[in-house]
Order: structure tokens, then C-alpha cells, then sequence
């Protein structure tokens, strides 16, 4: 009997402690816990994309995807995975269950973080609520909880779309190519400047600097216009001449680019500048190689040679053409694809990752603000198709 008694206390004495234990838990009290701010100090941004999957292929990928075809990085299902989702927790002891995309909606409010429960339970600082329980020691990081925020925000969707592509889009181009004296509005202004073309400047107003080609080791000088007032004014007017000209080449014959500087010269040094998205546009619609060459294009009554094409579709290059190596750029106007790739804007792939140059593709190719011509052609029958395969991209 005494041996019963005391299997009977150490029963009782571990179901008190269990207990003890289990309330502990539930209330989460403690100095540690009640300390703990689980708040989201970071700042909401767009510019990272948040997707719900850990990939994703592009519509426009190759029959089997290429390397540039796929976007790669960490979803909300897998961070909800991580922290959620577990044979003791809602995956299995507990409800609700957040395995898949249907699940974990019933706890969100596409566009709004805010009014999403499951925002709620991963913010709050009510220790009672709190997801994960704070007592697993378990929390999520700033960058996931901003992934969430942004994912929510953006709509909440299976599948990520114009509104997660374009802001990430036009970080890549204008930080990754705008900047560092490259494709940016000061050095295309520069570049008239110290050719003369712009009256009225002085050394004062431009700066110098030495590129070197990281592959060939070539050194280039460029220089800049560095006086923003001056900037604003030249490149304003040259993009004004060029979307006038070629929205009615006949009529606006006088906007031929380049008309602001009395003497018109070959530009083949100077890179379009991508330096916002409106750049970035005017560089697709209208690409280098139809506003700059290397020969004389056009004469006119007095004798003043421009090195403009008439044709805008009449092109060699094309911003995507000049990123991705996996495909090949038609000219729109004769339809004759290159032989090569023109992927070295990129060079040759290593200075953007793969996922970026998907991401760049996914975007231009969901850009309402992108004409279809300078997507599928005139008519639609392609102008980009891939290396390996030959598989031209449709509408």
C-alpha cells in the first residue's frame, strides 16, 4: 500500500508541476517575456519583392525553364512553414491548419496588414496572443515580418504580379545601372557639354571621371553635368524633341533630337541613361540605337547632318536584349533576329543574378506602359526568341 501511496504522489506531484507549468505558458509571464517588444520597427519596402511561393516562373519562360526564366528567394509560405506549421503545432495538434495558400488567407485582409490577423498575431505584444507562443523562444526576424507586411499589402496574391515586379524592376535599373556615373541623366548632358553642343557652359558646371571595363580593363573618360539646374533644362528638352519627332515624324520634322544644340553630332560614346522610369521608357520606346549612331542617318535643307533614325522601330537593341544573354532581339522594322547575344549590359550575366534578370523580364513583359510592339512585334510575331531553343516569345 505504501508503494501505491507513493506512485500516487509522484503522480500528483508531476501532474501539479505540468499544470504549474501549462499556466505559466498560457499566461506567459516572466521578466524576459514581458519585456519583449514584438512590434515592427523596419519600414514597409516595396522595392523587395514578397512573394508567397519560394519560386516562381515568368510567363514568358522558355518550354523548360532557362536560368533567367525563375524567380528564387524566401515566400510567406515557407517563413509560416518555419514558425507555424509542425506536427505539435498547425500543422497538426492544433487549428487552424496553415499549409497551404487557402489556409493562410482566412487569416489575412488582402491590402491591408493592419486589419490581418495574421499581422496581428505575429506583431502583437498582447504575450497572450502572441504566434509563435513567446515561451518556444522562437520569433520571427524584421526581414520576415517585412516580407509579410509587403506580401499582404501588395494584395495578398498566390502569385506575384506587376505590382510586386516593377518597384523591385526599376531599383535594379536605376541603382544597379543609373548610378555609379553610368547610365544616368548627368552623364549624357556631360557628354554634350564637353562636345559643346550646350551654350553657355563653363568647366564649373561638369565634372570628370575615368570608367575601366571590369572584363577588357578598357578606360573610358566621361563627363558630367553636374549643375542640376542645367541638367533638368538639357535633358528635359532633349526628351521633349524626341517624343515629339517620333510621335508624328513628318510634322514635328523641326523636334528631329538634337535640334536644341545647332550642330548635330554622333553620340556613340554617350550610355541612354536610366536614371527614373521615365528614363527607362523613353529608352524602350525609343532605344540608343535608333536615337544615337555611328554614321549620318538623316541631311537635311541646310546641310546639318543628324545621326537619328526615322523609324523608331527600326532598332538593334532593346533594354531587355542588352540584360539577358538566354535571348535573341529581332529588329521590329525588318524582323532580323541577331546572331548573338547583346546580354553584356549585364555582363554576361554576373552583375545581375539571375533571379534580378527574371524579375527585370516579368516586369517588362507585365508593363501595361510598354507598347506590345516592343514586346511580341508588329503584329505579334515576335522579337524576342530564345538562344537554345528558338521558342519566340508570344502574346
Amino acid at each position: 500500500m505504501r508503494r501505491i501511496s507513493a506512485q500516487k504522489g509522484m503522480i500528483l506531484l508531476l501532474g501539479g508541476l505540468f499544470v504549474s507549468l501549462s499556466v505559466m505558458q498560457c499566461t506567459k509571464a516572466g521578466d524576459n517575456a514581458g519585456a519583449l517588444d514584438r512590434a515592427y520597427t523596419g519600414t514597409p519596402d516595396s522595392t523587395t519583392l514578397s512573394a508567397f511561393y519560394d519560386s516562381y516562373k515568368i510567363s514568358t519562360a522558355d518550354a523548360t525553364a532557362d536560368v533567367n526564366d525563375v524567380i528564387e528567394g524566401t515566400g510567406v509560405q515557407s517563413i509560416v512553414k518555419t514558425y507555424c506549421v509542425g506536427a505539435n503545432c498547425h500543422g497538426g495538434k492544433f487549428g487552424p491548419n496553415l499549409s497551404t495558400y487557402s489556409e493562410i488567407m482566412a487569416l489575412v485582409t488582402p491590402g491591408s496588414p493592419e486589419t490581418s490577423k495574421l499581422w496581428n498575431l505575429i506583431t502583437t505584444n498582447d504575450l497572450n496572443k502572441a504566434m509563435p507562443p513567446i515561451n518556444i523562444m522562437h520569433e520571427l526576424s524584421l526581414t520576415e515580418k517585412g516580407i509579410i507586411y509587403n506580401w499582404i499589402k501588395n494584395g495578398a496574391k498566390e502569385q506575384p504580379g506587376l505590382n510586386d515586379f516593377r518597384p523591385v524592376a526599376m531599383k535594379l535599373l536605376v541603382s544597379g545601372c543609373g548610378s555609379a556615373n553610368c547610365h544616368n541623366q548627368a552623364t549624357a548632358t556631360g557628354a554634350w557639354a564637353r562636345k559643346a553642343l550646350v551654350p553657355g557652359m563653363v568647366s564649373a558646371d561638369t565634372t570628370q571621371f575615368l570608367y575601366t571595363n571590369p572584363l577588357t580593363g578598357a578606360i573610358t573618360v566621361y563627363c558630367q553635368l553636374s549643375n542640376q539646374s542645367r541638367l533638368n533644362q538639357v535633358w528635359g528638352s532633349y526628351k521633349d524633341s524626341v517624343r515629339r519627332f517620333y510621335a508624328d515624324t513628318l510634322a514635328n520634322a523641326s523636334f528631329r533630337p538634337y535640334k536644341t544644340f545647332g550642330t548635330p553630332v554622333t553620340l556613340s560614346s554617350v550610355r541612354g541613361p536610366l536614371s527614373d522610369y521615365d528614363d527607362i521608357l523613353l529608352d524602350i520606346m525609343y532605344p540608343k540605337s535608333v536615337r544615337s549612331n555611328s554614321t549620318v542617318q538623316f541631311t537635311d535643307g541646310s546641310g546639318n547632318k543628324f545621326y537619328v533614325k526615322g523609324n523608331p522601330l527600326n532598332a538593334s537593341s532593346s533594354l531587355i536584349s542588352r540584360i539577358d544573354s538566354t535571348l535573341l532581339l529581332a529588329n521590329p522594322y525588318t524582323g532580323i533576329y541577331a546572331t548573338n547575344h547583346q546580354g553584356d549590359m549585364a555582363y554576361g550575366d554576373g552583375g545581375l543574378k539571375r533571379t534580378e534578370i527574371a524579375l527585370i523580364k516579368a516586369w517588362y513583359f507585365a508593363d501595361p506602359n510598354i507598347p506590345d510592339v516592343w514586346k511580341y512585334g508588329v503584329n505579334n510575331v515576335g522579337i524576342f526568341k530564345y538562344r537554345k531553343t528558338g521558342k519566340i516569345i508570344m502574346k
